[in-house]
């Protein structure tokens, strides 16, 4: 039986583009000769819809949508994920599409309520097993989830009888090394069941989300045979034959290329999830501010990569305490980019801004408050630009500072979207030498990658003067906040008890900034936002553990 993933970019509440880009891909499957032709989870609306599963219309215009695609798409079996009943008996399904109708529905069964899933705040979780047979071959119909539990999966399937080939149709996001999972899941599952997998993801940025598709073909000795493009739209077709006790997997096509390592996985991720967030929220253009440290390089290469040149403004906003260094970095990176450069000095309205301050009682150029002003002056003039000419402000900070509030409200954070916002510091300057690597030559200037940060808002300011080390920072970070270690176990790790004190108490002091800040683009295991909810007003500190 020839199969075939249909891996696509689906928008949220899209439902008649969504439809359109399915019809797209069926054609091309009929052309090829497809028996069975699979679509991603919940693909007709998109993934996640959230609250829109509130509203009733929604729910019978995605009935609709899927009704029409039976209709126009009738000669081959389809299944094709979509939000399925009403607001109060609502069901994450799957429909099998044959003859021109609906022919069968199977509903996810497992629902994930954890990290960035709220399965279970909008589904009720599905009670029956569906198995299809096409040519001889049977197929049991899975969504996501289902397949990450082997047990449950056992138990679920066992009235079912012979299993050829399980289909999973998924949305499950990225993170860095996420996939890995995916195919020793998928593995795991083959060898269980003696039988292949198609597995569909979807592909794609949404809000915070990235999609990076991947969808794969494992035989029944669980070795993944086939695998999509990873972070673009694919159609990959197998032929999947049963002989002999096993089931193997015949790819109708070349493999796919693959990212290179980690860095480049991240960066394509980055590039998906930037152009995504523009494009589908009708933005053409970008802009951001230009200081000529790494952090707005990187932003700006992403950028470029994202949309293109000719779409993306970078300003300078200089001041006295700004080097001449960095000032020039600014211009040679917005030169090498090729892309639109404004120089906008702030010190001509610092200047009233100070002097109208000081009529206030105690109000002085000394303190901190003088130093982000300088940053609300510039995030004041991003806006004003966005404002005018309807440009998308991209903020350029980076996790290790988001999560410890080295950043100036409303100043460095004000903007629509956080290239970078879970992108530790140690991991930019990793990114920063593969957009060069990548280019060939130097596109991020070599000043900016070994220069020593600096926010530059004071005479010979450094990072190093407010934070630890970034190797230091970011190690603790990825302990407390990727992976909820105690301040003990940290110490025990081998991290100094001063600096995971410090830090820690930086963290928790700086969620309300955190919740004032724009989204960005998740890539790690653990993001701020949908993955770590905490309380803003919160009295809960731990310096050491008391058992």
């Amino acid at each position: 039986m020839r199969v075939a993933l249909g891996q696509f970019n689906p928008v949220v509440g899209d439902l008649a583009g969504n439809a359109e880009k399915m019809r797209r891909l069926y054609a091309e499957a009929v052309r090829a000769d497809v028996d069975l032709l699979a679509f991603p989870e919940l693909a007709i609306c998109g993934y996640p819809p959230e609250d829109l599963l509130h509203k009733p219309h929604f729910l019978r215009d995605c009935m609709r949508a899927v009704e029409r695609l039976a209709a126009e798409c009738p000669d081959k079996t389809v299944v094709v994920g979509f939000a399925e009943g009403n607001a109060a008996n609502c069901h994450n399904s799957a429909a099998i599409l044959q003859g021109g109708r609906v022919s069968h529905i199977y509903r996810k069964s497992l629902l994930p309520n954890y990290g960035v899933f709220d399965e279970r705040r909008y589904f009720q979780p599905g009670g029956e097993p569906l198995k299809i047979s096409l040519k001889d071959l049977d197929v049991a119909v899975t969504i996501c989830f289902d397949i990450w539990n082997i047990g449950w999966l056992r138990s679920f399937l066992r009235t079912v009888g012979r299993i050829q080939m399980i289909l999973n149709i998924s949305a499950s996001p990225f993170h860095t090394g996420k996939v890995k999972a995916r195919e020793e899941t998928i593995g795991r599952c083959a060898r269980e069941f003696n039988c292949a997998v198609a597995y569909c993801n979807l592909v794609g940025g949404q809000d915070e989300l990235i999609f990076d598709g991947r969808s794969m073909f494992a035989d029944s000795d669980g070795v993944v045979v086939a695998k999509a493009n990873a972070f673009d739209e694919d159609l990959i077709i197998a032929d999947v034959v049963a002989a002999d006790g096993a089931v193997r997997i015949k790819p109708a096509q070349p493999a796919a290329a693959q990212p290179a390592d980690l860095i480049d996985e991240i960066y394509q991720a980055l590039v998906l999830g930037t152009r995504d967030y523009a494009q589908k929220n009708g933005f053409k253009r970008v802009l951001l501010g230009l200081s000529g440290g790494i952090d707005s390089a990187l932003t700006a290469a992403i950028a470029v990569a994202a949309v293109g040149a000719e779409n993306v403004v970078g300003i300078s906003m200089p001041s006295q305490f700004n080097s001449p260094e960095t000032i020039s970095d600014a211009e040679k990176l917005a030169k090498n980019l090729g892309i639109e450069f404004h120089t906008i000095a702030i010190g001509p309205v610092l200047a009233p801004f100070h002097s109208s301050l000081s009529v206030v009682g105690g109000w002085d150029s000394s303190g901190i408050a003088y130093e982000n002003l300088q940053a609300r002056i510039r995030g004041c003039i991003l806006m004003s630009l966005s404002n005018q000419f309807g440009s998308l402000v991209l903020t350029t900070g980076n996790k290790s500072e988001t999560a410890v509030g080295y950043t100036t409200l409303y100043g460095d954070t004000a903007g629509g979207f956080g290239v970078i916002k879970d992108v530790p510091k140690t991991t930019v300057y990793r990114l920063a030498e593969h957009v060069n690597s990548t280019a060939g030559h130097e596109v991020i200037p070599n000043g900016v990658i070994t220069r020593a940060p600096s926010a530059e808002l004071r005479p010979d300011q450094r990072d190093s003067d407010s934070l630890p080390e970034y190797d230091l920072l970011d190690k603790v970070l990825k302990g407390y906040v990727e992976e909820d270690k105690s301040v003990t176990q940290l110490v025990e790790g081998g991290l100094p008890s001063d600096v995971v004190n410090a830090v820690i108490r930086l963290v928790d002091r700086n969620e309300y900034k955190r919740r004032l800040s724009p989204p960005g683009i998740k890539i790690t295991p653990k993001a701020f936002g949908k993955d770590r909810r905490l309380p803003i007003t919160n009295r809960y500190r731990q310096s050491q553990d008391t058992s």
